[in-house]
């Protein structure tokens, strides 16, 4: 596997990129960070990774890895949150490559996160099943088994007391309803105890701009899963990208 990889972050309001150290799990220079065009087209968001990718020093064999906030089947999107509704269907994997002049992988956001985790932050090492969750705008999920990531989960999206569960357990539903954190947990401890019943994971780790809140939440659950805080933060997409990136090289 390659010692250096480059990982492209997009989201709904920017587009970041960084080389990444694979060993270290970290970034091998400065992150750049780029606004994301609105309306955020295909051709205007692979226009501005490709200015990203131009804008370091990368040799041609550097593997690529793009996040893209979609499920991804075989680099096509198949959906779009926070971007515009002309991706559905593109095949983004091919628009990046082209863009850049080089192979891309390009995956989901919450997929490249979680594996990040997984490798180098807060499941490093954790044999079994891990479930990566993001709080935030949503629920992001990832799913690794002995190192290995089962993409599209979705998990956020399961029909738990006839409601999306994003709906009433994310950190937006925990801003728009106005809920403490122990309301907050109330909600959070029936999503986990359905989750945990599904896929019995050896480990739950959670991510978003919430778990640097964790102590405020995290205790008040009761779970046989040990549940932990994401620890890479927002260098997860990046790194995960990267990651996975490389390791697509290596298969």
């Amino acid at each position: 596997m390659s010692k250096r990889a480059f990982g492209i972050d997009i989201g709904g309001s920017g587009i970041k990129g960084a080389p990444v150290d694979l060993k270290k799990g970290a970034f091998a220079d400065d992150r750049l960070r780029i606004p994301t065009p609105q309306p955020a087209t295909p051709d205007a968001v692979a226009r501005t990774v490709g200015e990203i990718v131009d804008s370091f020093d990368l040799g041609k064999d550097v593997p690529i890895g793009v996040t893209f906030p979609a499920v991804m089947l075989h680099g096509v999107a198949q959906s779009a949150a926070n971007v515009d509704d002309s991706w559905i269907g593109t095949n983004a994997q091919k628009l990046f490559a082209e863009a850049t002049g080089r192979h891309v992988v390009a995956v989901n956001d919450a997929d490249a996160a979680g594996y990040a985790e997984a490798r180098y932050g807060a499941a490093k090492g954790v044999d079994g099943v891990v479930l990566v969750v993001t709080l935030g705008t949503g629920i992001g999920s990832a799913l690794v088994v002995d190192g290995h990531l089962v993409p599209n989960t979705e998990l956020g999206h399961l029909e738990i007391d006839g409601h999306d569960a994003e709906s009433r357990a994310s950190d937006a539903a925990r801003d728009r309803e106005d809920l403490d954190f122990p309301q907050w947990a109330q909600r959070l401890q029936r999503y986990f105890t359905v989750v945990e019943n599904l896929f019995w994971p050896d480990l739950i780790v959670v991510g978003g701009g919430v778990s640097k809140h964790h102590e405020k939440f995290l205790p008040l659950l009761d779970l046989r899963t040990r549940i932990v805080p994401a620890e890479l933060r927002n260098a997860a997409g990046i790194v995960g990208a990267a990651a996975l990136a490389a390791a697509a090289e290596k298969d």
